[in-house]
This record gives structure tokens, sequence and C-alpha cells, in this order.
């Protein structure tokens, strides 16, 4: 029996990795080809491939559930189409110990999963956007259109480059009084966090009066009025699935604290704890597809099942987590609704095998 656990385990396993390295390859390049359209004297080629693959873990991680439901259908597929699978039925085999089987090497896949998501993505993503930012409004006029805000109390503060070691660069802040009036704005050039904290640096400041505007420059000006580390903000210049487990978790309560919108967060933090039970559900519906409805079609016919089966419930994520933050509903319960929806059908096709 060990053996044939192993001999299914590895034909799945070899299937997962190669429509991993697929996926990827074709991502990473059309997403190079995007990157050549921004092109510029600061940001070249080079830049771009170096994004690129400093992305590569997030593109990894991001494509594993799919990746890893098309590579079972085709591994289990192979077996089904060389009657090996019928063979393997025929001698007792039970279903449950062919998932088994199957589920046996996606675990590894699941923990370098877990592994890549809490330690590797958040630095590699962090560090590539930093450096593509610094490379495209190097010597340039910063604009406020492009880079990250956030509140905290009444002061809106705007930067345009954070740095995974803790420098600010572009930093503008906006002071509103309790009537919603500006009364003061500065532009800094750069800002350090030192002895606990933020140090502003090349400072133009203007207060506004009610008569009278005033203008002055600092060389440096400590920015002490505010609770946000360098760790905080590294969570901030990174998109919510980018973050690590905890990072997303205590980003969630911050704005909470703030009194400002966390249900996207909270929604991301309980879709990733739950990925790797995405993974194995991805898996149990490729076994349920296989011994089910694509029992006996083409291999091309159960790549696009996969394809359609994973686009779907992508979208429901997506489509969830809008209406998480539109209607006000519980985070976890909407992560689970495609989990439990997914296995369901799983559940439904293995009963009529």
């Amino acid at each position: 029996m060990r053996l044939l656990d192993r001999y299914v385990g590895n034909t799945v396993l070899v299937s997962v990795l190669m429509v991993l390295f697929l996926l990827i390859s074709l991502d990473a390049s059309f997403s190079f080809l995007a990157e050549l359209d921004e092109l510029k004297r600061s940001y070249q080629a080079k830049e771009a491939l170096l994004f690129i693959l400093w992305t590569l873990p997030r593109r990894i991680y991001d494509f594993m559930p799919v990746g890893t439901l098309i590579g079972c259908l085709i591994g289990l597929g192979t077996l089904a189409n060389t009657s090996e699978l019928t063979v393997i039925r025929a001698a007792g085999v039970s279903i449950a110990r062919i998932v088994f089987a199957a589920a046996k090497p996606v675990i590894w896949i699941v923990l370098v999963g877990l592994l890549l998501g809490q330690f590797i993505v958040p630095q590699t993503e962090q560090f590539a956007q930093s450096e593509k930012a610094r490379h495209l409004y190097q010597g340039e006029n910063i604009g406020s259109r492009d880079g990250y805000w956030y509140r905290e109390g009444g002061q809106y503060t705007h930067i345009q480059v954070v740095q995974p070691n803790g420098v600010m660069f572009g930093i503008s802040r906006f002071l509103f009084d309790e009537n919603n009036i500006l009364v003061r704005s500065d532009f800094s050039e750069r800002a350090i966090y030192q002895g606990g904290h933020w140090v502003l640096e090349k400072v133009r400041q203007t207060t506004i009066g009610n008569d009278k505007t005033e203008s002055e420059h600092f060389e440096t000006l400590l920015w002490d009025d505010t609770s946000i580390t360098p760790e905080v903000m590294s969570v901030v210049v990174l998109k919510p699935d980018n973050l690590s487990i905890t990072g997303l978790y205590r980003y969630a309560t911050y704005l909470d604290s703030q009194d400002l919108e966390s249900n996207s967060y909270f929604f991301s933090f309980w879709k990733k704890v739950l990925q790797p039970l995405t993974t194995l559900v991805m898996v149990f519906i490729a076994i349920s597809f296989v011994f089910g409805p694509l029992r006996s079609v083409t291999m091309g016919q159960r790549i696009m099942a996969g394809i359609i089966v994973g686009l779907l419930f992508h979208y429901s994520q997506q489509f969830l987590g809008h209406v998480t933050i539109i209607f006000n509903l519980t985070p976890f319960l909407a992560a689970m609704v495609p989990l439990v929806v997914s296995f369901g059908v799983g559940v439904y096709l293995l009963k009529r095998v």
C-alpha cells in the first residue's frame, strides 16, 4: 500500500509542479512586458526584470491553489486515461485512500505556501515595490496621485516611497482642526526612525492662520505626535493579500483603534489563515471530478475545467470581499463560503460515483 501511495503521490506532485512552473512563467512573462511600458531614464529593462524576480515568491503563493487543482486533474487524469485508477479501484483501494495518497505531497506544498506567505512574500514584495517606486520617481517632483495615504486623528499623511529599512521619502502632512479646517501643512524630503520617533529632513512647513499664512524651512524636524512605526508602515505599503498573517491582524486591529474600515484586512487575514484548507479542498475537488463528470474526457477538457473552477473560486472570493465591506458582513463567514460550497460540490459528485 505504501508503494501505491508513493506512486499516486509522485504522479500528482510532478503534475502540480509542472503546472505551477508554467503558470508562473506565463504570468511573469506577461508582467515583464507590462513593466516595459513604464520604462524611463531611471527605470530600465534591468530594473523591470529585477522587479519581476523579486515578485516571484508572491506569484508562487498566489497560484498555489489553482495550480494544485489543475495539477491534480492532470496527474489523476493521466492515471485514469491509462486505466491505472480502474485497476487500483478493482484491487479494493477506496476513494478515501486515493484522496489520502494524492493529498500527502500537497501537504508539503501547503507548508511551503505557509512559509512563503508568512515570512518571504511580505519582505520581497515590499522591497520590490519600494525599489520600483524609488527608480520611477528618482530626480522628479513627487505628485500626490501616487504613494500611500493614511489618517491618524485630524492629520492626513501622504508618503511617496517606503523602504524596508524604515526610511520614507516624500512625506506630505495635512493637519485639520476640529472644524475640519486646514491649519498646517508640510512637505519633507525624507524621514528616518530614530530613538522611538520619526525625524523629518528638509522640511517646508506652512501654517495657515485667520488672516495670514506663514512658511518656514527646517533641516530637521521631530515628528513625535504619531503612533506610526516602521512596522506599521511596512504593512501600509502592501496590498492586504501580500501581508503576513500576523501583519494583517496587527494592521486590522490598528485600523479598528482609529475607527477606520478594517473588514477588508480581516477578510484577507481569514483568507490567508484558510489558504492551506483551500489547497486541500482543491485536491478534493480534482478527485471528485476525475471519478465523476471528468472520468472519460480528454486532458484538454480537464485542464479547461480546472481553469474554470479556479477562476470561479477566485472571483467568488473577490466578490465576497467587496460584499463584506459594503454590507459589513462577518469576514470569517465570507471567507468560509467558497470553501464550504466547493467541499459540498465535491461530496455530491463523489456520492454519485
